[in-house]
């Protein structure tokens, strides 16, 4: 692939199912792989905790398990590679808020949420231990986790590792306060270190929360926004990056 062939990606935020029912995590499956195959970009990011909405009750899920076959296929059809949330258990008995990589081959975990969120996140997640680059296409993306994103010192930490982009998966909530603080935090870490900043957020109701701000967008190492979709679930936004 050319080096000046620019890095298609999609932020998507679907209709996430009710929580506590049996088929949750399929009928999210089943609405990422739509949301895959309906983006045709090579990059496709979802909110925190996608799979299972934002439900601290949730399972772990096993990227091996056989209910994410759907995305795997929509991501083998499209070439592309998608970062989804889930709650999932590590090998000493742990479990972590993580990034996980979803490509044609399979699915891997590649980042763990380092800052976590109030009283019920510390309860039963472990904070991830260092920023984590994923390279892509020749891009080198920064990963983090909705809180992540709040604090400054995190994108800190995370762009002297040499990131062209820097990708949130995040939940906010609906109003015009979480609002300005969601694309205030976007215009921050693109200005303060001069990267792009690609952040996909929930829309509509998530897990334990009835509403959520929706908002989801890219914006340029300038702080300009380049795309953003309003406040509906199911919305897909697109935008091309630049190689260096």
């Amino acid at each position: 692939m050319p080096s000046s062939t620019p890095l298609t990606v999609t932020v998507a935020q679907p209709l996430c199912a009710d929580r506590g029912r049996p088929d949750t995590l399929a009928v999210n499956v089943e609405r990422h792989a739509e949301a895959v195959r309906a983006a045709g970009t090579r990059l496709v990011v979802f909110p925190e905790l996608s799979l299972t909405g934002y439900d601290l009750a949730a399972p772990a899920v096993d990227p091996a398990d056989p209910r994410l076959a759907p995305l795997v296929e929509a991501c083998a059809a499209t070439g592309a590679l998608a970062l989804v949330g889930a709650p999932v258990a590590e090998a000493d008995g742990s479990e972590s808020i993580a990034t996980v990589a979803v490509t044609g081959e399979g699915a891997a975990v590649v980042y763990r949420k380092m800052r976590l969120h109030g009283e019920g996140e510390p309860d039963r997640f472990t904070a991830g231990e260092k920023p984590v680059v994923l390279e892509l296409d020749g891009l080198r993306l920064g990963l983090a986790v909705c809180a992540d994103v709040a604090d400054p010192t995190h994108a800190e930490e995370t762009a002297p590792l040499g990131i062209d982009a820097y990708v949130a998966s995040t939940l906010y909530g609906p109003g015009t306060t979480q609002a300005e603080r969601r694309d205030g935090h976007c215009r921050d870490r693109a200005t303060a270190h001069g990267v792009w900043v690609v952040l996909s957020t929930s829309a509509g109701p998530t897990g334990v929360f009835p509403d959520s701000s929706g908002g989801s967008g890219i914006w340029a190492p300038d702080g300009s926004t380049v795309a953003q979709a309003g406040t509906e679930p199911g919305e897909l936004v697109r935008a091309e990056l630049p190689r260096p």
